[in-house]
This record gives structure tokens, C-alpha cells and sequence, in this order.
């Protein structure tokens, strides 16, 4: 299957993003702690993660009469789920063997029709780009200008909570997030944006060190939710490249330790994706500066998981 065509989104795309988000989805809270870092809790979304801003805003946008595909390692396609269900649509989710049991339990709830395939989320891009070829539509949850620009609504919400100079940390999977909100920031000159991988699945930040998407290997994290390859192609490795200031890695233990300091210290469950900007900031491997703001992305994990990961 050669090389998807996808569009670059501009300030427009966020424009347009930002009048569809606001209108269907309440402000996620910023909350200040005691030793600087203020949270963005998209763990309260609706469906425990920021890629319903994303999927939602994709699903607005396209035509009513196509039908929406998606791969998902969980969360955007519960994102999708959402959005479908919100606005009278159907959509096909795939969706890998070892997908986290919380997303899949919670994808069932809704009215999808939802394919395990393989195992990891390679396998579910792949086998859902074969059904898109039939005639559906193939919304990526990164490689698409409409998701991109809906994961950048973010960056309107903090500019409206936040007065003078910000750092946002936030993780790394595909690249959507870190993309849309790249290019919020590229509209201000006091915004730092410092994306963050888990160190066992670094596909962006390879790729943006080659100048082209490059297969890396994959191993096993806790953070699922951004482990995987990216698309060949893929829209977001440019906009890396000339919007986000800095790429670091974190360890298994240092996301751990950052899953731990947000449930004991700031009474908040994260999965192990959504506490990676906190890890990053606890490690000090993210310089910071003006208010230093940490996305936590996603709240979608049982409990056992959890609390073996705290322990």
C-alpha cells in the first residue's frame, strides 16, 4: 500500500477546530500545585482522554454519508466512539489484541463495530487501512489535519488560563497532539512546547532526526496509549520539526514514578501515556519555563494495572 496524500493543517484548520470544540466540549480544569506544575486534567474528558477533541472535531468535519474508520490503541477510538454517537454516525474501530482492557471494555459500551486484529497497534493501522480501501474513510489518530487541529484546541483553552510566558509538556505517540499544539504555539513568541516519548517507542523523534518517517523498534511499555509506529508519510514529523522546541525520552521507572506522584500526590489516575510530561518534569529532563504546564492526557487503565504500577 503506497504513501497516504494528507494534508498539512494551518492556523485556519485551528480556527475552525476551536469553534467546533468549544461548542460541544467543556474546558478541561487547569489545576496549580505547590511545586510548579500545573496540570491540564484531559483526563476528565468525557471518555478519560484528550482524543475525543481530535475525533470529534475530524467526524464534524467529514461528509455525512462517509463512513470513518479508525485505528486505535484505545483512547481515540473511544474518541471516535464518542463522536459517533453524539452525532448519528456510524464508524468501524480497530484495534490490536493487546489493547489496554479498560479501552476495550469502555469501547464495547458504545455502538461501533469494533475489530481485534494482531498484535500491536502496526497491525491495527495496517488491517484498517485495508478496509478504508474499500470505500470508507481512514481517520488516523494522528496523520490527519482535521485530529491535528482538534488536539491543538488545547492550546486555545490554555491561552485563555494562563496569562504570560508557558512551557506545555505533553506525550508523544504519532505525533497529533505535540503537532496541534506546535502550531497553536506558533502564533506566540512566550510558549515553549517540549513533547515527550516513552524511550521504548521513539518513532516521531527518530523520524524527525532523519527528515523522514523511520520504522524503530517497539518493545513493551506501560505507556500503550503512545506506543507504535507511524505512518509513511506522516504530516507530523514536519510539523514537529518546525514547531516544538524540544523531544526528550522517559524510563519505565520514570513513568511509574510519575503514575505514582499523580495518584499520591495529586489525586489524580493517569494511565501510563497520560503521565509521561510528568515524568518528564520529576526527572528534570524537561526545561521549563514561565508557567510550566503538564498534560495529563488520559485516565484509562483498571485498576489493577494501576495499582501495580504505583506500588
Amino acid at each position: 500500500m503506497g504513501t497516504r496524500r494528507v494534508r498539512t493543517p494551518d492556523r485556519e484548520d485551528l480556527n475552525r477546530a476551536w469553534r467546533t470544540i468549544s461548542a460541544r466540549l467543556a474546558p478541561t480544569p487547569l489545576v496549580a500545585g505547590d511545586d510548579g506544575i500545573s496540570l491540564k486534567l484531559e483526563s476528565l474528558q468525557p471518555t478519560g482522554a484528550f482524543k475525543v477533541r481530535g475525533a470529534l472535531n475530524a467526524l464534524t468535519a467529514l461528509p455525512e454519508h462517509v463512513v470513518p474508520v479508525t485505528a486505535s490503541a484505545g483512547s481515540h477510538g473511544l474518541g471516535v466512539a464518542y463522536a459517533a454517537k453524539l452525532l448519528g454516525r456510524h464508524a468501524t474501530v480497530v484495534v490490536p489484541g493487546n489493547a489496554s482492557p479498560a479501552k476495550v471494555a469502555a469501547l464495547r459500551g458504545f455502538d461501533v463495530e469494533l475489530v481485534e486484529v494482531g498484535t500491536s497497534y502496526d497491525d491495527a493501522e495496517r488491517h484498517a487501512l485495508e478496509l478504508a480501501a474499500n470505500g470508507a474513510h481512514f481517520l488516523s489518530p494522528y496523520n490527519d489535519p482535521d485530529v491535528i487541529a482538534g488536539q491543538g484546541t488545547i492550546g486555545g483553552e490554555l491561552g485563555e488560563q494562563v496569562s504570560g510566558p508557558m512551557t506545555v509538556v505533553c506525550p508523544i505517540g504519532g505525533g497529533g497532539l505535540v503537532s496541534g499544539l506546535g502550531l497553536w504555539a506558533s502564533t506566540r513568541e512566550d510558549v515553549r512546547i517540549i513533547g515527550v516519548e516513552a524511550e521504548r517507542s521513539t518513532a516521531v523523534s527518530a523520524s524527525v532526526r532523519a527528515g523522514r518517517v523511520v520504522e524503530v523498534p517497539i518493545g513493551e511499555t506501560i505507556a500503550d496509549g503512545i506506543a507504535g509506529g507511524i505512518e509513511p508519510g506522516s504530516v507530523t514529523v514536519g510539523l514537529v520539526a518546525a514547531h516544538v522546541h524540544e523531544l526528550v525520552t522517559v524510563t519505565e521507572a520514570e513513568i511509574r514514578a510519575g503514575m505514582r506522584y499523580l495518584l499520591a500526590g495529586r489525586g489524580v489516575a493517569a494511565e501510563g501515556a497520560g503521565a509521561t510530561a510528568v515524568a518528564a518534569l520529576l526527572a528534570g529532563k524537561a526545561k521549563a519555563r514561565g508557567t510550566t504546564v503538564a498534560l495529563v492526557t488520559g485516565r484509562n487503565i483498571t485498576l489493577p494495572a494501576l495499582t501495580a504500577a504505583v506500588h
